[in-house]
């Protein structure tokens, strides 16, 4: 299962990156405004930025609705990078673009998904990835794992090519449970993913461990 962090702060996307676990990074608006990141031209620059830190994809995000817009996005965003991924929302134009993109052997992120019919066509019009949001189901009483298992299945019936993409990831466990479903992919803030290196007998063992040492020298 592949790791990338869903961030847009370059030293979050380093330190992920100097585990050497990280497979690529998700980024969208709303994380560019957080860490201050405005204007068309320095949110372009921003994921170069980031291409140029991680060897693997990097998934920005179309503004656009229309299907010409998507499209007119898309083609400049791809065009940063060889390691850009249009991130395309789950809606009537996007499906065209995304089989628009597919046609010109340019990679999609079909984003915003929440159920199985969705994911369906995602993987239909060719998208390279399909993410289904785990967290804001669980925010309405949803459980998010049958989605995720419901997707992996279907996929693997039908021999879809597209990655299932685990998306709004809270919390380690979160994780855990998609590496369990088959997902390809999870996306997660940093901390999620350093909350896996923790457990008590871990910490508990190394001091022992250490005091032990200690006592020998």
């Amino acid at each position: 299962m592949k790791f990338f962090i869903d961030t847009a702060n370059l030293d979050q996307i380093r330190e992920a990156n100097d585990l050497g676990i990280l497979d690529g990074v998700t980024t969208n608006p709303s994380l560019m405004a957080k860490e201050g990141i405005k204007g068309k031209e320095n949110i372009l620059n921003h994921y170069v930025d980031i291409c140029n830190i991680v060897e693997g994809d990097v998934s920005a995000e179309v503004l656009a609705t229309d299907f010409e817009g998507i499209v007119r996005e898309g083609e400049a965003l791809a065009a940063l990078h060889s390691q850009i991924v249009v991130k395309v929302p789950m809606i009537k134009e996007g499906i065209k673009a995304i089989k628009y993109f597919s046609n010109k052997g340019i990679k999609t992120n079909c984003t915003l998904v929440f159920s199985p019919g969705q994911a369906i066509l995602a993987a239909k019009a060719g998208a390279t990835y399909v993410s289904p949001f785990l967290g804001r189901l669980d925010d309405i009483s949803t459980d998010s794992l049958t989605l995720i298992h419901q997707i992996v299945n279907i996929y693997s019936i039908h021999g879809f090519e597209t990655q299932v993409l685990a998306a709004s990831i809270r919390h380690p466990m979160h994780i855990v449970a998609c590496a369990e479903a088959g997902a390809d992919v999870v996306t997660c803030p940093l901390d999620p993913i350093l909350s896996l290196l923790k457990h008590p007998l871990t910490d508990i063992g190394l001091e022992k461990f250490l005091a032990d040492a200690k006592k020998g020298q």
